[in-house]
């Protein structure tokens, strides 16, 4: 197992991420363009809470498909959210997510352990850059 660890300083206020992060629109955008997260059934409200499960269509770079990728959350509340999720080929993507108020700023940290069996290390190397990736995309979307 491999662990990514990413951590920036958000210019808003914990409660606006927050808010932010309830939002299937914030991960497509933070994730775009390397990943895409298709609903597999969109009419399926996707509800971010303590318990809930859903899967997605996932594609790296938005073109090579990469199974249907499963979000189960263990734990969704101000201070850390917390998912075990995969997929076919990648069957351990646990997801921490840190928030700490900072002086009206966020602290934000993304930890993401993964197992791939002879995969983990190419799919480390490209998390650590996607992670990076998703936290610019952030700070552009915290601006706008």
């Amino acid at each position: 197992m491999r662990t990514v660890r990413k951590t920036s300083i958000f210019p808003a206020p914990r409660e606006k991420v927050f808010e932010k992060l309830q939002q299937l629109q914030t991960l497509q955008y933070i994730a775009s363009p390397y990943a895409t997260f298709t609903p597999v059934n969109p009419d399926d409200p996707m509800v971010w809470k303590v318990g809930a499960s859903s899967s997605y269509r996932f594609k790296m770079w938005g073109i090579i498909p990469f199974g249907i990728h499963t979000i189960n959350i263990e734990r969704f509340d101000i201070d850390e959210v917390r998912s075990r999720e995969g997929n076919k080929f990648v069957p351990t993507w646990n997801h921490k997510i840190y928030l700490k108020d900072v002086d009206g700023n966020t602290e934000y940290t993304d930890e993401v352990d993964i197992e791939a069996g002879w995969k983990t290390v190419f799919v480390w190397l490209w998390a650590n850059a996607f992670y990076a990736h998703r936290q610019r995309k952030w700070l552009k979307l915290l601006k706008d």
